[in-house]
């Protein structure tokens, strides 16, 4: 996808975000969930649990178990290999917070060449559970590759869940972005983790949990490779909803090229359905951790998107014709059949 000097237009825009590479890899989930006829979502305390949410939720106690893994495209690894390492902990740890949790420990797979190949990657995957405070308490290695190649698992807990199935029509659709960051060059990584504080980043994370625990939102989704209007796309159809998001409102570094900014993967960003009795609320609590919060959107039961900017409104995605992932009610609802999950 070519970035532009020149402003663009918001029929080039949504253009632009529908080729983007970030979408393009989450239309693979929707194969995926095809083929594998997983069971229907469950209803357990007035959460909805379901296959296609930021970790597998197991009703476990008096709370949930928490379940995710991520791996790694291997020219990334291959092109900054520390970082890969030092993500494998950062981006698990915020889908485990998405949901409302916290987390307890992580294990690695990596297969790697002889020799000191693999040094980095471990290095960065060290210092991401240091920063985090999250240990490292095992995984697998095989150093007879021929390249290196990493995944990463975790598990973690929560009493309370946000979930990407619960988003409530009429709630609002608030963005929440760490800005204190740089771009990882070549990649549309924003990166405000590394180098910041520990006890701040901890901190930060801790106010999702917080949110869940005081009722104050019912569903979260943590921002990923698809940009903000990307992950908006996936905790709308989970939910089954639709929504109007308007692209001026969304919080953005000075400076940064704004299609740029809309398909980057930020190190700290979450999207959440939020009510008009607890925005207020919610975005004083970001914001008095220097994180930037708004409402970008109002979501509805259209089950459509539509982007807003300066004045002018396209659509953007209509679940009722088109899945993303496949994880909520699918083209054929209507029909009464089931959509993925």
């Amino acid at each position: 996808m070519k970035l532009h000097d020149a402003p663009l237009d918001l029929a080039q825009i949504v253009e632009a975000l529908r080729a983007s590479r970030g979408i393009a890899h989450k239309r693979d989930i929707d194969e995926v969930m095809q083929a594998l006829h997983l069971g229907a979502p469950v209803m357990h305390r007035g959460h909805t649990i379901a296959v296609g949410d930021d970790c597998a939720a197991i009703a476990d106690g008096d709370g949930y178990l928490l379940f995710a893994i991520e791996g790694f495209i291997n020219e990334f690894v291959a092109q900054q290999p520390w970082f890969a390492g030092y993500c494998g902990v950062m981006v698990n740890v915020s889908d485990i917070y998405a949901m409302g949790g916290r987390p307890v420990a992580v294990v690695d797979a990596l297969w790697s060449r002889g020799g000191d190949a693999a040094r980095p990657v471990l290095e960065g995957l060290a210092e991401g559970a240091r920063v985090y405070g999250v240990p490292l308490v095992g995984g697998h290695s095989n150093r007879r590759n021929d390249r290196e190649q990493l995944s990463v698992s975790i598990v973690g807990r929560a009493s309370r869940l946000l979930t990407s199935f619960d988003a409530r029509a009429g709630h609002h659709l608030v963005a929440a972005i760490d800005l204190r960051g740089r771009f990882q060059e070549p990649y549309a990584y924003w990166n405000a983790s590394s180098g910041a504080p520990a006890e701040r980043l901890r901190a930060d994370l801790e106010l999702l949990p917080s949110i869940a625990e005081d009722g104050l939102s019912p569903a979260a989704k943590d921002i990923s490779m698809a940009g903000v209007v990307g992950t908006a796309l996936m905790l709308l159809e989970c939910s089954g909803k639709g929504a109007v998001i308007d692209l001026d409102a969304i919080p953005r570094p000075e400076g940064v090229d704004f299609l740029r900014w809309l398909t980057a993967f930020p190190s700290y960003g979450f999207l959440l359905s939020v009510g008009d009795d607890a925005l207020a609320e919610v975005l004083a609590r970001f914001g008095a951790r220097g994180i930037a919060c708004a409402a970008i959107g109002r979501i509805d039961d259209s089950r459509q998107v539509r982007l807003s900017m300066q004045g002018h409104q396209l659509p953007f995605w209509d679940f009722t014709e088109e899945a993303l992932i496949g994880c909520g009610p699918g083209p054929a609802a209507q029909s009464g059949q089931s959509g993925g999950s």
